[in-house]
């Protein structure tokens, strides 16, 4: 069995990994834009007296950009995300809130049909977030996919000692958010 020491350098080793990876994949994919996720990722190694307990933190909607949310129409989007608009669960507004935040810095106005002229940004904004209410958000996996290449590079030795699976662990570091 792996000591102490030893487990701690090989969890602090993946979750490195992971974070770097994550905020990687955040880069490469434009899902960076104000860096409050990228900063936002983190994770915290603490040992118990059964073995250590790892666990990641980020921005709440970081869980949202990772697994997609389902469309209130339609999920063909993101079918298998646990997360769906229009369930009465989040704070009413709030993503016509931050869309109309993102178009204003990102200067995205659409046009009139008729007259040509160019929408206000809240009419935009506006469109955009019935759009994304509607349809739903595509699952990027940026957290979850270096997560699992991650643990496939884990000694056997510790995943046999600690009896882990890929999901169940996953499941659980995302839950406990780093405490």
């Amino acid at each position: 069995m792996l000591a102490d020491k030893s487990i701690q350098e090989e969890l602090n080793k993946f979750a490195k990994y992971v974070i770097q990876q994550s905020r990687s994949n955040l880069s490469k994919s434009d899902k960076n834009d104000t860096k409050a996720l990228y900063n936002s990722l983190g994770y915290n190694i603490e040992l118990t007296k059964k073995g250590a307990e790892l666990g990641f933190s980020m921005e709440q909607y970081g869980e949202f950009q990772d697994k997609g949310v389902r469309g209130k129409t339609s999920s063909n989007k993101a079918p298998n995300s646990p997360f769906k608009f229009g369930s009465g669960t989040g704070k009413k507004g709030g993503l016509t809130e931050a869309m109309q935040s993102y178009v204003k810095r990102r200067k995205i106005q659409f046009r009139d049909r008729k007259t040509g002229k160019f929408l206000s940004y809240k009419s935009t904004a506006f469109l955009i977030s019935r759009s994304i209410y509607q349809k739903g958000i595509k699952p990027s996996l940026f957290f979850t996919k270096p997560f699992e290449q991650g643990f496939k590079k884990l000694p056997d030795e510790l995943i046999e000692a600690y009896g882990l699976d890929v999901e169940e662990f996953l499941s659980y570091t995302l839950n406990n958010k780093g405490k």
